[in-house]
């Protein structure tokens, strides 16, 4: 088997959800030991750095005997939970038609993003016999999938030149990415019996006409021209709580919501828009009291694609005969922390489905050749005596 595969089945079979998500999770220690040991395997120089109690941050680094340009490779050990899935953490392999490792692999991770992390550990492997200029620094960090204090803590000690977050992209070179912000909005009603509606004043009522103002402001944003590779903002409704016992008028109800964000909507944008709609139906309905509170936010990120970063991945990409164009994703990265730091960035990772989902899976060729174009992309970067100058946009 694949050295790399290999890897990737003992990283699914590390329990790492995080439990900043689910309750009692376990996190990213087990994940973050196999990351470890596969490092110094390599003969990586490694750090183990704690993040939050029991959950940390791993990074290796080759440093060369002469100077040259610091390139980061970067990969989440988290995972979301596992509700609903039958026997996650056990690596299951169906074939391809020309079998050997070709075929998809299945388990919570494989595709987000554990797959990208064992190509990437995978690639430094690779060159670590022969490294001789600059650095190349490998970080597996803790909950992208919550907050990024992972991200957060390894930008304010390591720094590089570039950075490649091995992200699923379905080996396409990404430059950009959406944002986004989560906001909690609270109508307050008045408490009353259930046959005396003159005393009551429903609140999951009138938050209604608060859905009923965000599903329009939702059309309104995704019949916008796409904003660059990032696409079209968009938002939703995520959690709604209200209500105390069916005899009596709700005098609370919470809505948590999420809206994806492009260049230009960094921020509080989001928080003054929903505040503005608020704003509006207080002024038609004087017995309307809400509020809106911003949870958290994560900027958009975009990366000029003449950068020398993605033209040298896309070179790579070419000379396989692989679509070389830069392409943006959906959903939101590391790459931006990375970006804030300012290390330029994109997303390069394999294949698969199923991320988030009951069945994930990665496509086992696609981890090889991620591993591949990797390290051929950091030779050439290493190689080059200039080209990082370019600043994200």
């Amino acid at each position: 088997m694949d050295p790399a595969i290999s890897l990737l089945r003992d990283l699914i079979a590390a329990n790492s959800v995080n439990p900043s998500l689910v309750p009692g999770a376990p996190g990213e220690a087990a994940a973050a030991e196999v990351a470890r040991a596969a490092m110094a395997a390599a003969g990586l120089d490694v750090v183990v750095e704690e993040v939050l109690p029991g959950r940390p941050n791993v990074v290796g680094v080759l440093e060369g005997r002469e100077p040259g340009p610091a390139v980061m490779l970067c990969g989440h050990l988290d995972t979301v939970g596992v509700e609903g899935m039958t026997s996650p953490f056990t690596p299951r392999r169906e074939p391809g038609s020309r079998g050997g490792d070709a075929g998809r692999l299945y388990g919570r991770g494989a595709q987000d993003m554990k797959g990208g992390v064992a190509a990437m550990i995978g690639a430094a492997a690779m060159l670590a016999p022969t490294w001789t200029r600059g650095r190349l620094i490998v970080a597996g960090v803790i909950d992208e999938e919550y907050e990024s204090a992972g991200a957060e803590a390894l930008v304010k000690t390591w720094r590089a030149d570039a950075a490649i977050v091995t992200e699923p992209t379905d080996l396409r070179v990404a430059v950009a990415h959406k944002g986004f912000a989560w906001l909690e909005i609270t109508v307050h009603g008045r408490a009353a019996h259930g046959s005396r509606p003159a005393e009551g004043r429903d609140a999951i009522m009138q938050m209604g006409r608060v859905l009923h103002l965000l599903e329009h402001r939702d059309t309104m944003l995704q019949a916008r021209p796409p904003a660059g590779l990032q696409g079209v903002a968009s938002l939703h409704a995520s959690i709604i709580t209200g209500g105390r016992e069916l005899s009596v008028y709700p005098d609370r109800c919470v809505l948590q919501m999420e809206r994806r964000t492009v260049s230009g909507e960094e921020g509080e944008i989001p928080l003054m828009e929903v505040r503005a709609m608020l704003a509006a139906l207080t002024s038609v309905m004087p017995d309307f009291h809400a509020e809106a509170r911003l949870l958290t936010t994560r900027p958009p990120y975009a990366l000029d694609p003449s950068h020398a970063l993605p033209r040298a991945l896309a070179a790579s990409l070419d000379r396989r005969h692989l679509p070389p164009a830069p392409v943006g994703m959906s959903f939101w990265t590391d790459a931006a922390i990375l970006a804030g730091a300012g290390i330029p960035s994109i997303l390069f990772g394999p294949s698969g489905a199923g991320l988030h989902s009951v069945e994930e899976y990665v496509d086992v060729d696609s981890v090889m050749t991620c591993r591949d174009v990797l390290a051929e992309t950091v030779t050439n970067l290493v190689r080059a005596e200039r080209g990082f100058t370019s600043s994200p946009t």
